[in-house]
């Protein structure tokens, strides 16, 4: 089964804060090429499900 839009925002959210915790590049102000990536992505799914929300609303 597919996961759902909620889903893939939240493993998003868990790699984003897995790799700020690891990184010794990135900080709030700079990110360093993977952290971008990865900020990336959540920013997009996490758009993509507040969208959807407001949608059902």
């Amino acid at each position: 089964m597919a996961e759902s839009l909620h889903e893939r925002y939240m493993a998003a959210h868990r790699e984003l804060r897995a790799h700020e915790n690891q990184c010794t590049r990135c900080s709030p102000d700079a990110r360093c090429e993977t952290g971008q990536r990865v900020y990336e992505s959540f920013t997009r799914l996490q758009d993509a499900h507040l969208n959807e929300l407001r949608k059902q609303s």
